[in-house]
């Protein structure tokens, strides 16, 4: 039985791909600070023998007792809201807490799979983005805590492969969606779904034409699933390609909700990408993977949920 840790494995995109490890036949080991993630992801996984839930903060060295045999490295703070209050500790979970991480797998001779993010690319110059674009990411403004972090963990992730011989991997994650997501962590679907459901104004930064592209959560485990199971260590773009405009996207959302709410426009925030549509080319000849959810599927499932949770304690 494979043995799997999962940092930031209460988080949004930790506890499903706990919940699809889990499923594959892994004994899963879920490490968090609780920061940022929620220990109510993994409430139903309470009675499972196969799953334990280990507290611990990655920026300090990680003792994991006994064999492992993969570590997926998704602790961090990813929310706009999150790292622009939390810029430290980002920087310290995708430097420290990815040295440890890295740690863990050499000394356990596992194979490292790095969450990285979109966010590499900055607001990018080309479109859509292939993994060979290095970006154009400002490292001093507000959101270069993320981005620089996920930058670093990158690079750090390759020195290990290259220097240690390490099994890596790394995803580069474009917007998701899906379940379990928080309502305000500032992320556009949370966001909308939200303001929708309470009938407030929805909000749009700018004009509203700047892009983005939305793949449901269960797609996304999937081809990180498979990611982990490739013999492949270049950076993997996992993300849906149908690309919206954030007036289009929100204009679906209040359709999909019945709301009546209002749309209302404010600046846009420093450093905002305007385009962001992954080039999936090396996911589909790598991997066999393309997502299969279609966006107002998906939205209906998470508009479910949202509904069910908008008033619950933790939830927020």
């Amino acid at each position: 039985m494979p043995i799997s840790v999962v940092t930031g494995g209460s988080g949004f995109l930790g506890s499903h791909l706990t919940d699809r490890l889990l499923k594959e036949g892994h004994e899963v080991i879920a490490v968090d600070s609780l920061l940022t993630g929620n220990e109510r992801n993994l409430d139903h996984l309470r009675t499972e023998k196969r799953f334990r839930f280990l507290r611990h903060d990655v920026t300090k060295f990680i003792a994991v007792e006994g064999p492992v045999d993969f570590v997926f490295h998704f602790a961090s703070p990813a929310s706009p809201i999150d790292y622009l209050e939390l810029p430290i500790q980002t920087l310290k979970v995708g430097s420290l807490g990815t040295h440890n991480a890295l740690g863990l797998a050499k000394a356990k001779g596992a194979t490292f799979l790095l969450a990285s993010t979109s966010e590499c690319y900055g607001d990018p110059l080309v479109h859509p983005q292939k993994e060979e674009y290095w970006g154009n990411v400002n490292p001093i403004g507000p959101r270069g805590v993320y981005d620089e972090a996920k930058r670093f963990a990158e690079a750090m992730t390759m020195a290990y492969h290259r220097f240690h011989k390490v099994n890596t991997k790394i995803v580069r994650i474009f917007n998701t969606y899906g379940p379990r997501m928080r309502l305000r962590d500032g992320r556009v679907v949370p966001a909308f779904v939200g303001q929708a459901l309470r009938g407030e104004p929805m909000t749009v930064f700018g004009e509203g034409k700047q892009t983005r592209s939305f793949c449901f959560v269960s797609d996304l485990i999937d081809g990180i699933y498979r990611l982990s199971q490739a013999d492949f260590h270049e950076p993997v773009n996992i993300g849906n390609p149908l690309e919206l405009t954030i007036m289009e996207f929100a204009e679906r959302i209040r359709r999909l909700t019945g709301s009546q709410s209002s749309i209302v426009k404010k600046p846009l925030p420093v450093d905002d990408p305007q385009q962001r549509q992954p080039d999936i080319t090396r996911a589909k000849k790598v991997l066999g993977w393309e997502p299969k959810i279609l966006l107002e599927d998906g939205l209906r499932e998470t508009i479910q949920w949202f509904q069910a949770n908008l008033n619950s304690p933790g939830r927020a």
